[in-house]
């Protein structure tokens, strides 16, 4: 609270006010796209691997509702999956390997 009164005591000059809403200007879209980056790609792999088209992560482009979608359809729909089989236990290969027959 303290600051704020500080900052208001001195009223700022004009060019100070215009810099700092230049460099916002500038900085938002960068931190905008880094933020849609940080969402998409995750969401691009994981509908490849659910086996959905890869395209369907322009969804979150769409604020809130767009990923709500996004979530209601990858989990209640049929994900076109084979899973992978289970690998059972395999005995041993015999040490020492047997000799192999004479050849003719």
């Amino acid at each position: 609270m303290h600051y704020i009164a500080l900052l208001l005591q001195d009223a700022p000059n004009q060019e100070a006010i215009q810099r700092m809403v230049m460099a916002a200007m500038a900085i938002i879209p960068l931190l905008i796209l880094i933020g849609i980056a940080i969402v998409m790609v995750p969401t691009w792999f994981i509908l490849k691997k659910a086996g959905f088209t890869p395209w369907l992560c322009l969804l979150c482009l769409i604020p809130t509702i767009g990923v709500l979608v996004l979530l209601y359809v990858l989990a209640f729909a049929e994900w076109k999956v084979v899973p992978a089989p289970q690998a059972g236990w395999q005995p041993p290969a015999p040490y020492p390997p047997p000799p192999f027959p004479p050849q003719a």
